[in-house]
């Protein structure tokens, strides 16, 4: 069974590497699939709150076996969650996710569409949610996505209704849905969008329900489904060669990062969506009843079907191009359609046929990944008509030049013309990043000036190339992205989008410095050239009471791409303060302070990220006990990285190594976040791991969640996981045992050390525990109940196991002093009269 699991993992993997670097390349039966979808003039549009809220299933049956034009609205990028492949939160985290959804999409058919919503984290109530969302500026976003795609049909994942239990995020999500489904057609509402689009009214409104929203299958077979329709969502497709759920289970696995990766499955199975709102239907009835679908919807469509179903009946799998005088002919048609939407929709879906019939293969390639403003680059060109239909390029237009370039070369078939182009990046393009990182954000929002720009999924590309064809007489322009075409012995082919950067970008060594003395430290910045020849000097801003040395450093780079490091002295002031330090770059007059991040991943595409290039010094009055740390990694964390800035000799331990003799050189080990959730050998390891307490060690677990923990006693003594958590980083915490040494040693822990945490106090508390335990902190949110499982200490033989749900793993990249001090003070427990601490070595 395992190797089987293990062979379609690495199936799953080949194919989502493919798609996430190669350009598309339809095959007849796409080809064939996809003038089916032309046929097709429905939508729907799917709601949901986050990157993985969508029910593949339903968007891929309505992409694939309805054939109605179909996108997913994720109100957030998932900025919020946690990264279970590598060390990006927040804002890197977002651009990740939106990556996978838009890799999910490839996979599924669908679309992909967002709003201007900042994931924050976990939210308990709708009420919380609409409170930092800006309310009136999300539900802007829908209407807007509503009257720019104009969805025929809406179908929310989540329920609309608030219940005791929900994610905020994703009940607001419902609830804004359904309050946009009447406003998108009222003009007095959001008037300005109607500059840029106009109103529209979708014709039903559904709920996407499930056993799930119960509490059982037993309890929803019960259920009252007067108001439910139901599709099977398992059918199977001969041209793809796959089911239904087959597809949706890779599009789902795209969100590795969330740990989504999952086996396929197949077979019928019931998808139930319940009716909310808009023209009434029989239960029997067809979710699409009285919404025309075919191209008499649109005036003058009634010869376009005649041409495009002659195509779809007669449709020649062994050579496509047969069709292309028919798909010419149409494309005209739909050219002088007066629907402007339908337009621009169906002449995108037209093109696309056209090109892969005509076996046409255009690519313009960039010599180099990057480049900076006025900056020479040569583009490859390639062009290749791969059929034997009359096909000659007329010229071509790059979005860096005023005028085209006139060619007028015959296309013979399967002759490959390649040709060079240099030019020069224009001082007036913007580097290329993510809109929505552009300007600094609020705490539920983004900031986007420009009403075209949201809700797409990237930044549109700024460098292009429009190469202008003649197929049989007709002219036709397709706009291809310039890429970076390299190879690695190693891997292949691969693809990069061509990225506009700065001409120096710069970056500190680290995010966090803790000062927990009055000790200088040496700070390490790096310049990286975005051009040859860049000479100037780099010199730091830094917090009011701190001191830095040198105040400049002269920086002097031959070539593009290379680096050169500087070392600045950082002196702390004498008492605790802290703030940012940014290296800035001095070229000529002008400063550049940007870091360029760089996110490479196998199943998304290459990004590069433009983030200001800032680290928090924080000076702390901190003490600690104990050196040499044992670090067993879980889902993905900076914790070790952060122990070393206070002076920890931190060593991670591979799960092999989880043997008596080398855990017993460590005055403490912690295991990282969700271990226990990921990591398949602690279940064979974790008797080490408590004997290692029983003869006294100091053992700090953190935080796992509550299903498919990996070992049958997650401590030595009962302890019971639950979804109890407290969102509020302000919450007022309790602290129970004042007492308690933890509290006191090396550090007396105060108020005090609960201000400026981030995202939230913790999660997934355990809510039942032996009497062994000691609960040291209380918290809870507004309105609910206290929870005293955020710390909790057990005395185990001679040693002590520590269980804590606080977020550390937010707290420490974000440099809050007290989440510093108070896990000193975990590593430090037992050693209050303790010299036998283990040297460094």
């Amino acid at each position: 069974m395992m190797k089987i699991r293990l062979c379609l993992l690495l199936l799953l993997s080949i194919f989502v590497s493919i798609h996430a670097q190669q350009p598309k390349q339809l095959n007849s039966s796409e080809i064939y699939e996809a003038v089916q979808k032309l046929n097709v003039l429905g939508s729907v549009l799917y709601v949901a709150a986050h990157p993985d809220d969508e029910n593949t299933r339903l968007i891929s049956y309505m992409a694939n076996q309805v054939k109605a034009r179909t996108a997913y609205l994720s109100l957030t990028r998932g900025d919020g969650g946690q990264n279970l492949i590598g060390p990006e939160i927040r804002e890197l985290l977002g651009v990740i996710r939106t990556q996978e959804l838009l890799a999910a999409r490839r996979v599924d058919g669908g679309e992909q569409l967002f709003s201007r919503a900042n994931d924050f984290g976990y939210s308990k109530h709708p009420d919380e949610t609409l409170e930092i969302w800006n309310k009136d500026e999300v539900l802007a976003d829908i209407v807007w996505a509503i009257r720019e795609f104009k969805p025929d049909i809406i179908i929310n994942r989540f329920n609309h209704k608030v219940t005791r239990k929900t994610h905020g995020h994703h009940t607001s999500s419902a609830m804004l849905s359904m309050e946009a489904f009447d406003l998108a057609n009222d003009p007095s509402q959001y008037p300005s969008q109607l500059k840029l689009t106009e109103t529209w009214q979708p014709k039903r409104i559904f709920f996407n329900t499930s056993w799930w929203f119960y509490g059982s299958q037993e309890k929803f077979e019960k259920a009252n489904k007067d108001n439910m329709h139901s599709f099977d969502i398992g059918v199977y497709y001969p041209t793809k060669g796959m089911s239904n759920n087959e597809i949706a289970a890779i599009a789902s696995s795209q969100h590795l990062c969330q740990g989504f990766g999952r086996l396929s499955q197949r077979g019928s199975e019931k998808e139930y969506i319940e009716f909310l709102k808009g023209e009434p239907l029989e239960l029997d009835e067809d979710i699409f009843t009285g919404i025309d679908m075919t191209w008499n919807r649109v005036e003058g469509g009634k010869a376009i079907e005649t041409i495009l179903k002659s195509v779809e009946n007669n449709f020649n799998f062994v050579n496509p191009s047969s069709h292309l005088k028919q798909l010419l002919e149409a494309y005209k048609l739909i050219k002088n359609l007066k629907d402007e939407h339908w337009k621009k929709v169906k002449t995108k879906e037209i093109k696309a046929i056209i090109e892969a019939c005509a076996g046409l293969y255009l690519e313009a390639s960039a010599n180099e990944p990057h480049a900076a403003p006025n900056e020479e680059v040569t583009l490859n060109m390639e062009v290749l008509n791969r059929s034997q239909a009359a096909i000659s390029l007329a010229s071509y237009q790059l979005s860096t030049l005023k005028n085209g370039v006139s060619k007028n070369i015959n296309l013979a078939p399967n002759q490959r013309l390649n040709f060079k182009e240099g030019i020069t990046i224009p001082n007036s393009k913007s580097y290329t990043a993510p809109y929505w990182l552009n300007t600094e954000s609020t705490l539920g929002m983004y900031h986007v000036d420009d009403q075209k720009l949201i809700g797409l999924p990237e930044t549109p590309r700024a460098v292009f190339v429009e190469f202008n064809l003649l197929i049989e007489g007709v002219p036709i322009s397709f706009r291809k992205p310039v890429v970076f075409r390299y190879s690695r012995p190693d891997k292949g082919e691969l693809y990069r989008p061509f990225e506009i950067i700065p001409i120096v970008t710069t970056s500190i060594s680290d995010k966090v410095f803790i000062f927990d003395t009055e000790e200088q430290k040496e700070i390490e910045v790096t310049v990286k050239a975005g051009q040859d020849n860049i000479e100037g000097f780099v010199q730091m801003t830094y917090p009011e009471g701190w001191q830095v040395y040198p105040q400049r450093q002269k920086i002097a780079i031959a070539s593009k791409g290379d680096i050169q490091k500087v070392v600045f002295t950082v002196i702390p002031p004498q008492n605790q303060s802290e703030g940012l330090i940014t290296p800035m770059v001095n070229i000529d007059g002008e400063f550049y302070s940007d870091e360029l991040i760089e996110i490479d991943y196998a199943h998304i595409p290459f990004q590069t990220v433009l983030m200001p290039s800032e680290s928090k010094v924080v000076r702390l009055n901190i003490d600690k006990r104990g050196n040499n740390i044992g670090y067993i990694e879980g889902a993905g964390d900076v914790v070790p990285e952060s122990l070393r800035q206070i002076g920890y000799n931190v060593t991670i331990i591979k799960p092999e190594e989880i043997l008596p003799e080398y855990l017993s050189t460590f005055d403490a080990i912690v295991v990282g976040i969700r271990a226990y959730n990921i990591v398949d050998d602690l279940k064979f390891k974790q008797r080490f791991l408590l004997n290692y307490v029983k003869e006294g060690g100091n053992l700090i677990v953190q935080y796992n969640t509550n299903v498919g923990i990996k070992v049958d006693e997650l401590a030595p003594y009962p302890l019971q996981l639950s979804k109890d958590r407290v969102t509020d980083e302000n919450a007022l915490v309790r602290i129970l045992k004042p007492e308690h040494p933890i509290l006191n040693f090396p550090n007396k822990i105060g108020m005090k050390d609960f201000e400026g945490w981030v995202q939230e106090r913790g999660l997934y508390f355990p809510d039942q525990w032996s009497k062994e335990f000691t609960p040291l902190l209380a918290s809870n949110d507004k309105g609910e109940s206290s929870k005293e499982g955020a710390l909790l200490v057990a005395k185990y033989g001679k040693g002590n196991y520590i269980y804590t749900g606080l977020s550390f793993f937010r707290e420490f990249p974000a440099g809050v002093p007290g989440a510093y001090r108070l896990f000193a003070n975990l590593l430090s427990a037992g050693k209050e009269n303790s010299t036998d601490l283990k040297s460094e070595n």
